[in-house]
């Protein structure tokens, strides 16, 4: 027994011709710009488990940072 095939309905508008739609894109035109504002950074699969969100992770690693800076202040200069 063969499957049926439905029909696709057409939604597009008459006055909507894809050939001038798609007429002239230039493909990853802004990449540059969005990569640069963006910082993602990958996280290791041990490091995934033990964080559930991304403000976990932010908080850890600014506890990090403060306790560099406290680390930093009472090292001693022999």
């Amino acid at each position: 027994m063969k499957k049926r095939t439905s029909k696709t309905t057409d939604e597009l508008r008459p006055e909507y011709d894809l050939r001038q739609l798609f007429k002239g894109g230039v493909r990853g035109k802004y990449a540059k710009r969005y990569h640069a504002g963006t910082n993602l950074v990958p996280l290791d699969p041990d490091v995934r488990k033990t964080f559930r969100s991304a403000r976990e992770v932010n908080d850890a690693l600014r506890l990090v940072i403060e306790l560099r800076k406290v680390g930093r202040r009472g090292a001693r200069v022999t």
